[in-house]
């Protein structure tokens, strides 16, 4: 399971109002290192959740190589999947 650290009273507060790009809190993955660690809790290959979201590897690779990042449904895919690993791994087919 990924460990999300402990906030402080102080970061809470900041934020109540809203995210910040890079944040653990934020709509986006801004770090490749994130794609990667979410690919690795799932436990699947490149190939394997490239074909369970089907996208293209190559689309796969640009994300965890930071050259693109995932947006609208990917997003929402990848982020179910960071907190459910079963998600994909129980339906690869049908979950995308």
């Amino acid at each position: 399971m990924i460990d999300i650290p402990e906030i402080t009273d102080e970061q809470f507060e900041r934020r109540q109002s809203g995210p910040t790009p890079g944040s653990v809190g934020s709509w986006k993955f801004f770090i490749r290192e994130d794609i990667v660690a979410a690919r690795h809790f799932i436990g699947l290959s490149q190939t394997d959740l490239a074909r369970a979201m089907e996208i293209s590897v190559h689309t796969l690779r640009n994300w965890e190589q930071g050259r693109r990042k995932p947006d609208g449904p990917a997003l929402a895919l990848l982020k179910i999947a960071a907190r459910d690993r079963r998600i994909i791994r129980e339906n690869p087919v049908s979950a995308a």
